[in-house]
């Protein structure tokens, strides 16, 4: 019995040396960081805001706010580009920190090739 009462006296000491460390949300996505940055003909994209989306590609099909992201879909008949936008740590308008391509039926298709045919319509 004396063995019980110890334990349960014993929780709150126990619980006194718990780590108080608060863990960090991981920070907003850097356009700079984004290995997508780097790619040749991708720069017309990345790091752009809404704005400058709609005046290269047109009004978007789909316009999906998740705060803190939004992301904006443009599509033709060669393909469907999806643009993730994020607020910069630095304040702004959001920007364009990622984007993925693909055909209609799912498929694979150069990301690249896709911004070059969504500019030509």
């Amino acid at each position: 019995m004396k063995a019980k009462f110890l334990v349960l006296f014993s929780l709150p000491a126990l619980a006194a040396c718990a780590s108080t460390t608060a863990t960090r949300s991981p920070g907003l996505p850097a356009v700079s960081g984004s290995p997508l940055s780097s790619v040749a003909g991708l720069e017309i994209v990345m790091g752009k805001t809404a704005d400058q989306l709609t005046r290269l590609f047109g009004n978007p099909q789909l316009d999906i706010s998740e705060p803190p992201a939004r992301k904006l879909q443009f599509a033709s008949g060669a393909c469907i580009l999806d643009a993730y936008l994020y607020p910069q740590e630095s304040g702004g308008p959001q920007r364009v920190t990622h984007i993925d391509t693909r055909r209609s039926d799912g498929a694979a298709v150069d990301r690249v090739s896709c911004v070059n045919a969504l500019r030509l319509r």
